[in-house]
C-alpha cells in the first residue's frame, strides 16, 4: 500500500498550485498518483481527493482534467465499496443478535427446548444476502466502448459539458450525455477516421464556448437531445449573436452584388487585382451618413472580380 507521507507530499504540492493559480507540473503528479495503489485509510487521512478535485477545477488543460476526473472516480468506487460493506454488516448484526436472544429466552422458559431449536438458527443470517434493487433504473444504460480514441473523445465531451457549474445546478449526468453523443457520431461514420474526429471537435469547441452558454445549457437540460447535437451544423450551433452577424453579412453581400450588377459606369481608371485588366464598371453609393464619403463598388468585366473602397 501507499505510504501516507508520499500522498501527503503530493497533496501539499497540488494545494500550492491551486493557491498560486498555476497548475504547471500537475500532470506529472497525477500520473504518479495513478500508479499508486491507494487504500481507504490513506484517502481518508490525507484528503487527497479534495486536492485533486481542486486542481481539476483550476486547470484549463484537458489532459489534467481528464486524469483528475478518472482518479476521483476510482477513489469514489473504493469509498462506495467500503460503505456498502459496512451497511451489510449493520443489516446482518441485529438479526444475529435477535436469533441468539430468542434462543436464550426459549432455553430459560423450557429446559428441554434448547436442543430441538438449535438446527433452525442458521436460517436467519441468509436474509441480508438478498440482492437489492439497483438505483436509477429509469436511466438508459451508458453505451460501453473499449476503444482508446472513443474513450478520449468522451472524456473531452464531459469536460466541455462541465465548463461551468450549470451541470451541477441542473443535475445532469455528463458521463451519460457525452457517451450518447459520441455513440451517435460513431454510428454515423462507423469508424474513428478524420470525419469522425472533425465532427467531435466541432461539438467540443461549441459546447466549451463561453460566448454560447445557451447551447450547453440546452443540451444539459434536454432541450437539445444527444442525437440532435451529434448532427447539428456549425450554423445551427452558433450563438444568437453570431447568427445575427452572419445574417447581416449575408444581406450586405447580396446588396453589394445587386449594386454591382445593376447599372454602373464603364471606365479604365481601375486595375483589377485578379486579372490586371482595366475594363471595369463602377457604382457609387452613399452607404453611411451624409457627411461621410460615398462607397465605390467596382466590377471587372473580364473576370467578374468585385471590390469596394471609400
Amino acid at each position: 500500500m501507499v505510504k501516507d507521507q508520499e500522498v501527503e507530499r503530493i497533496a501539499k504540492k497540488l494545494d500550492k498550485m491551486v493557491q498560486k493559480e498555476n497548475t504547471d507540473g500537475a500532470l506529472d503528479l497525477l500520473k504518479e498518483l495513478k500508479n499508486m495503489k491507494m487504500s481507504l485509510e490513506t484517502l481518508q487521512s490525507t484528503r487527497i481527493g479534495m486536492s485533486v478535485n481542486a486542481v481539476r477545477k483550476q486547470s484549463s488543460d484537458d489532459e489534467v482534467q481528464s486524469l483528475a476526473k478518472s482518479l476521483i472516480k476510482a477513489w469514489k468506487k473504493l469509498l462506495d465499496g467500503a460503505e456498502g460493506k459496512s451497511e451489510e454488516k449493520n443489516k446482518g448484526g441485529p438479526s444475529l443478535q435477535s436469533s441468539t436472544s430468542s434462543s436464550t429466552t426459549s432455553s430459560k422458559d423450557s429446559p428441554g427446548s434448547s436442543d430441538s431449536k438449535k438446527p433452525e438458527t442458521p436460517k436467519t443470517p441468509t436474509t441480508p444476502t438478498t440482492p437489492t434493487t439497483p438505483k436509477f433504473t429509469s436511466f438508459p444504460p451508458v453505451p460501453v466502448t473499449t476503444d482508446s480514441v472513443r474513450t478520449k473523445c468522451r472524456e473531452l465531451l464531459v469536460a466541455a459539458l462541465q465548463t461551468d457549474d450549470d451541470y451541477k445546478n441542473i443535475g445532469s449526468d455528463c458521463d451519460t450525455l457525452a457517451a450518447e453523443i459520441e455513440d451517435y457520431i460513431y454510428k454515423e461514420f462507423k469508424s474513428t477516421d478524420m470525419k469522425y474526429k472533425t465532427r467531435l471537435r466541432s461539438r467540443i469547441s461549441n459546447l466549451k464556448d463561453q460566448k454560447n452558454p445557451d447551447l450547453r445549457r440546452n443540451v444539459l437540460c434536454g432541450n437539445i437531445s444527444t442525437e440532435r447535437i451529434a448532427t447539428m451544423t456549425a450554423e445551427e450551433m452558433a450563438s444568437a449573436e453570431l447568427k445575427e452577424m452572419r445574417k447581416a453579412l449575408t444581406k450586405e453581400s447580396i446588396r453589394e452584388h445587386q449594386l454591382s450588377k445593376v447599372g454602373g459606369t464603364e471606365t479604365d481608371m481601375f486595375i483589377c487585382g485578379k486579372c490586371k485588366g482595366k475594363k471595369c464598371t463602377y457604382t457609387q453609393v452613399q452607404t453611411r451618413s451624409a457627411d461621410e464619403p460615398m462607397t465605390t463598388f467596382v466590377l471587372c468585366n473580364d473576370c467578374g472580380n468585385r471590390w469596394k473602397f471609400c
